[in-house]
């Protein structure tokens, strides 16, 4: 099986797996080392875990729990893609650790895990710009699936005078350090909460997830740059915090309905509108 680390950070790892084996092809047994929900992304095989066994088609979630045993098959096909959602324990016990919810051994397709899990595909792939980070989608993806399995919608976090003032704080570092290699983990240390309860108190009293917000950061402060007229495309780029200048002008163009360029140029000729080519 081909394994492709895609997200590697203290909160979650998300790893793309690519398998071709088949019905002649001898199962073997193997240890889920993490907490780990599996998207299903095309393909069909067999999970055998704690004695029972399931069939996995497009959509399908497996449910991996640190330590147990399982079994892959493969009798109907040849080959099938996952993308996969490794958790740190400390997540785990902060959206819910029962046992009885990551031994379900599988979550059946559902069509709001669905849209997620092709969201995470497509962030992965650079295909949403701008997207929310993939740190943010795969805590996202763990705290509906512990919601689904237990029948217990999570309950939203509070937001008194301090958790407020611990968002806005936030917000302000995020814009202040907009140009700098920000993660999810690092900026919740900035308020001194765990990786998912920042990510929801943020979300809640800014109205945007924290990666949003920086990308909207980096935007504002790239439209500034654009003004002097003696700065390249690519240094306003990489001052301004994004890692790729392909990314910058997609995100930026469909932020502004126009080319960095287009926008520059219209911004020095004042007395010229700014509209899409």
């Amino acid at each position: 099986m081909a394994a492709t680390t895609l997200l590697r950070r203290p909160s979650v790892t998300v790893a793309a797996y690519q398998c071709r084996l088949g019905p002649k092809d001898t199962p073997f047994v193997e240890h889920h080392s993490t907490y780990s929900l599996s998207y299903v992304r095309s393909g069909s095989f067999g999970y055998v875990t704690r004695g029972r066994a399931f069939e996995m088609v497009a959509g399908s979630i497996l449910v991996g729990y640190p330590d147990d045993e399982y079994m892959c098959t493969h009798e109907h096909t040849c080959g099938d893609e996952c993308l996969s959602f490794h958790y740190a324990p400390e997540i785990v016990e902060t959206i819910g650790d029962a046992p009885a919810i990551w031994r379900a051994g599988r979550v059946p397709p559902l069509a709001e895990m669905m849209v997620q899990g092709e969201l995470a595909q497509a962030t992965a792939a650079g295909l949403a710009n701008p997207g929310p980070d993939l740190e943010e989608i795969g805590l996202f993806f763990g705290a509906r699936f512990v919601e689904i399995v237990s029948g217990r919608p999570m309950a939203a976090p509070d937001a008194n005078a301090r958790d407020r003032r611990r968002a806005v704080e936030a917000a302000l570092w995020l814009d202040a350090h907009a140009p700098e290699p920000i993660d999810l983990s690092r900026a919740a240390r900035t308020a001194d909460l765990s990786p998912f309860h920042f990510l929801r108190l943020f979300t809640r009293v800014i109205g945007v997830t924290p990666h949003q917000y920086l990308i909207r950061s980096r935007l504002k402060r790239a439209a500034r740059l654009l003004a002097d007229d003696g700065r390249s495309i690519t240094d306003v780029a990489f001052d301004a915090g994004f890692a790729d200048v392909s990314n910058f002008v997609r995100t930026f163009h469909r932020a502004a309905g126009v080319s960095p360029r287009r926008f520059r140029t219209s911004f020095l000729h004042g007395a010229k509108k700014i509209l899409p080519a």
